[in-house]
């Protein structure tokens, strides 16, 4: 009995795999850039680091 449907070797992306891969990497950096230039995110940022040496002081 033959095959109805035949095994394509697929090696790799074609090209509509990296235009949808390409815009959801650019879209993903945008959010990110935009989150990251937010104020809130800056104190958020700021209260971390901040306070790290105390919370590293009550581990030991």
């Amino acid at each position: 009995m033959k095959k109805l449907f035949a095994r394509r070797n697929d090696r790799g992306m074609s090209t509509a795999e990296y235009a949808v891969g390409t815009v959801g990497a650019c879209t993903i950096g945008g959010v990110l850039v935009k989150v990251g230039q937010s104020e809130w995110f800056g104190d958020l940022i700021r209260d971390i680091v901040m306070n790290v040496p105390d919370l590293v002081s009550r581990l030991f």
